[in-house]
Order: C-alpha cells, then structure tokens, then sequence
C-alpha cells in the first residue's frame, strides 16, 4: 500500500480549530441535527448595499483583469486615507500592501522578517493561526501567558523578561480575538519603550476589530510616532463591513517592509480580486454609519450575553468584552467531570464536543493558547444567543 508524506511543515501544524469545529456543525446540521452554533468570527449582517451596488457596472462591463501585485493603486491610496482617518497613522500608498484578506497580510509580514531559529512572541490567549504561521516560517513561537486578571493584556515586564537576542517579532490583536479586549494608549506606549530597546524587534499590531470597540476607540499601536517605524498594521473590510467572504485584507508598514511583502505575495498569489478590491475601495471611501450601527447590534447582543452568563452561570469567570464579538469564559471548574454518560472531560476539546452534543457549537480555548477557556462568537441574532447559553447552561450543569 502506498504511504502519502507530505512535507514536513505542513504534517507538524493542526488544521485551524475554529474551521475544523464549524465545518463538524455544518455535516450535524446536514443531517438535521438542531445546532446553535458561536463557533466563526463571521458578521451576520449582510454587506451594505452600496458597497454591492458599486461594482455592478464592472461585472456588466466584463474588463475584469489581473491587478498589480500591491493591489489597485486608487485601494491603496484610499487605505491610506483610511488608516489616517480611523488610526491616527500617517501612512502613505507606499506604506500599503492589500491582500486576499487579513490573514494573507500577517502571513506575508510574518515571512518577511522571520528567519528560521528566530523567536516571535506572541500573548497568550492569540488567535489560532499565528503560532501555526511562525512553524510555516520556521521560526519559534514564544508565548506569553496573561490571566483573566490582568484583562488578558501583557505587562511591559513580560515582555521584557520574553526578549532574548533571537527575538524578531511580537504578534497581538487589539480588540483581540478570543477575550474582546483592548490597550489603552499608556499601555501601548508601555510596551513601546520596551520594544525601542531592541532594534531588530519588530510588532504585528492585528487590529481587523479596530471599529468594533464599544466604550472607547481602539488605539493603534503605529500612531505612537516612536514606534511608527517598529510596526506592521494589520486591517481589513471582513469585520468593520460585513465583508468576509469577498476575501480583501490590508497592510500598512515601513516602505521596506511594505516592498518584502509585495515581493513574497508576488510569489504566492499575485494581485488580490479585482472586482473585491473595487468594492473594498467603496468600503473605506464610504461613510462609517453602517458600521457604527452594525456596532450598536454587536453591544446589545453583548450586553444580553452578559447577563444571561449571570443569570444562568454565575460562578464561571468572565470579563465584559471591550471589543470584537467574543465571550471568553473561563470552564476550568467544569473540566475533569463526567457527562451524564459517563465520558470523561479532560480539555476544553471535550467540553466542546459535549456541547455541541447538546446542541451548542464553542471553539475549544486550546485552539488559543488557554485550555481553561471556551470562545464563542455573539456574531449571531438574538434569538440564538438566548437559547445556545440556555442550552450551554443546561449541559454544564448536567457534569458531575
């Protein structure tokens, strides 16, 4: 029998939790399984209409052509702008690379700047994809652990007792996926003077949620003039526009960053959709209040689930989200029970799997780093927020 080996990088990294748990509902639910899923970052407001509306002449048109590598110089300019407008970042068309989404923009910082040997820091909790893109790179992940406590934000302290002579990069999102919270300003310019130490230490600041902060505006870590030079901006129109599957991302950096990339993404998939690019360019041209409204949904959905965790399961930790649409509870104290079939829950992986044998979909916290956790998107109606808790509550005190 012939034995299938694939490289060695790809055979050493998982696939993407969040994608292998929502692809596991999708067949539950194709078989007619009832499942409330919180399980993908997804708006569930379609895109606004005139955003669609712009690019209907060019589909009639049919002049639908490769674009350049960097992305449509009229998108790059209006990102720009965009990131003056909304960041405070003084970033010019060169400054700009767009890519068929967010993701791409990290991953093409990432090989970049990423030697093989070399450290990437990265807080913990983090989104699930940023250790797996340090292995592709072949550097070392290096992880910083912060506590619900601590706002699951790291001190300057921690960061400096991380760095060592092989540290090439810090990874972290603010708002961030999986906790919702954000740093302040002073905390940014905290880690700042730390970062400003070491000169060939560099920031992946992931700020894709950056419009949805719900008390106050998110910082950005480049508009701190000191470390303009030191950072990598990530952005996108998936989250703020309800734009995900039209699959553009952006990214702001120092010109010569700005130029490895585009090199390394002329490499792997040339210019990004042409006619996703046009609509992206209505997106960050247009008038915010679409966004803000979506925003206002997002906090009232929030504000519900905080208080149906109240009600319904007050002894589990949980802080309010500042920002994105996420909860992160802590479920230690349900880890290392029995279900009521007498299966035995050692992770929050087979906690996730009780639940959605109960009719709630979560994304296990070990595909973030936090194993005492579960994430789930309120990225969903009403409706399913009232019942999947109803639901999840139910479950969980079910465990014995």
């Amino acid at each position: 029998m012939q034995k299938y080996i694939g490289s060695k990088r790809l055979t050493e990294i998982s696939e993407s939790e969040t994608l292998a748990m929502a692809k596991y509902v999708r067949q539950l639910k194709s078989q007619g399984r009832d499942i409330i899923s919180f399980t993908l970052g997804e708006p569930d407001f379609p895109t606004p209409k005139p955003i669609c509306e712009s690019v209907y002449p060019l589909l009639q048109e049919g002049q639908i052509k490769y674009t350049p590598v960097a992305g449509i110089v009229e998108l790059r300019e209006a990102v720009a702008k965009f990131f003056k407008k909304i960041s405070h970042i003084p970033y010019q068309t060169e400054n700009i690379i767009i890519s068929t989404g967010a993701k791409q923009s990290i991953f093409n910082a990432v090989m970049a700047l990423v030697n093989p040997g070399e450290e990437v820091i990265i807080p913990t909790p983090f989104w699930v994809s940023y250790a797996a893109m340090v292995y592709l790179a072949e550097g070392i992940p290096v992880f910083i652990p912060t506590t619900h406590e601590q706002k699951f934000k790291i001190t300057p302290e921690q960061l400096e007792k991380a760095i060592t002579p092989k540290s090439r990069l810090i990874i972290f999102s603010s708002p961030s996926n999986p906790t919702g919270s954000i740093y302040t300003k002073p905390e940014l310019e905290a880690l700042g003077q730390v970062i400003l130490k070491y000169p060939d230490l560099y920031v992946i600041s992931d700020e894709i949620y950056q419009l949805i902060s719900y008390e106050e505006p998110a910082c950005s870590m480049a508009s701190i003039p000191e470390v303009f030079e030191r950072t990598i901006t990530i952005n996108g129109v998936s989250k703020a526009f309800s734009m995900t599957g039209w699959r553009i991302g952006f990214l702001g950096a120092p010109k010569w960053i700005a130029d490895l990339c585009e090199k390394y993404q002329g490499q792997v998939t040339s210019g990004a959709n042409f006619i996703a690019q046009k609509a992206a360019l209505t997106a960050v041209s247009s008038d915010l209040t679409p966004t803000y409204e979506m925003v206002k949904t997002f906090k009232i959905r929030r504000d519900l689930g905080i208080q149906l965790f109240r009600e319904l399961l007050p002894q589990v930790p949980l802080d309010c989200p500042q920002g994105a649409f996420y909860f992160f509870p802590n479920i230690s104290q349900f880890l290392h029970k029995q279900t009521p079939e007498k299966k035995y829950i050692k992770t929050s992986e087979d906690l996730a799997f009780y639940l959605v044998d109960n009719g709630v979909a979560t994304i296990p916290g070990s595909a973030f780093g936090a194993d005492e956790y579960i994430r789930l998107s309120y990225a969903c109606s009403e409706k399913d927020i009232h019942e999947g808790i109803h639901r999840m509550a139910k479950a969980l005190n079910q465990l014995t």
